[in-house]
């Protein structure tokens, strides 16, 4: 294990671009999702089976995140406590990754970065 540690990144989920909603609800409703939130006049809805989450988004980005949503548990409950998403990101980029800057001061933020693969990352923290 890496002596390089950093706090928790908060609930995890997949975010899936896909081309129709709908049919993405249907199939994943076939595989043990529900829906739990989300909006589907705003193209995007989240899915959970037990602990395992997925956001489906229609024509919001291209290709697939891993998101982190500080502040949040896995089942979608605030966390009393919780590192800020500004902290977060200053210990990640204290480990030579190249994340955004978070532009609020405090509150809601996000950053967003790739893994050495290509794959994007959200960290988003809601409050």
């Amino acid at each position: 294990m890496s002596a390089h540690r950093t706090s928790t990144l908060g609930a995890f989920s997949v975010s899936l671009s896909v081309a129709d909603l709908a049919a993405s609800r249907a199939f994943y409703e076939k595989l043990g999702f529900a829906a739990a939130g989300g909006d589907e006049e705003q193209n995007w809805l989240t899915m959970r089976n037990g602990d395992a989450v997925i956001g489906l988004f229609h024509g919001m980005f291209d290709g697939n995140v891993l998101t982190f949503n500080p502040g949040w548990d896995q089942g979608a409950e605030p966390l009393p406590e919780f590192t800020d998403i500004r902290e977060l990101r200053r210990q990640i980029a204290e480990h030579g990754i190249d994340a955004p800057a978070v532009e609020s001061a405090s509150g809601p933020g996000h950053t967003m970065f790739v893994d050495p693969d290509g794959n994007a990352i959200l960290i988003d923290q809601h409050r």
